[in-house]
């Protein structure tokens, strides 16, 4: 699915133009990421969290060299789904 494929979503399920979809699906996207930058978690009851982790510096590797590359600190964002959202996909495991 893509942001395209979620704004269609939300135009259709009410009576909204496109570019109100835009407007609702951009707003929470931007919230979200607000948010997250300043070190807030979001929740989002039966879907999930969003939170940052501090990951440290550490010395990595030139896969192409070998050579030893120094890899700074970063923050990184963290999806958790809830539990709800677990069994909700383990539950409608496609068949082949």
């Amino acid at each position: 699915m893509t942001k395209a494929d979620l704004v269609d979503g939300v135009t259709a399920s009410g009576d909204l133009t496109r570019r109100d979809g835009e407007v609702i699906v951009d707003t929470f996207f931007e919230g979200i990421i607000d948010a997250i930058r300043g070190d807030e978690k979001v929740e989002i009851r039966g879907f999930g969290s969003f939170r940052i982790r501090q990951r440290n510096a550490r010395i990595g590797r030139n896969p192409k060299t070998g050579d030893k590359v120094e890899v700074p600190a970063k923050r990184v964002p963290y999806f958790k789904p809830s539990k709800e959202l677990r069994d909700l996909v383990n539950a409608a495991e496609p068949t082949t």
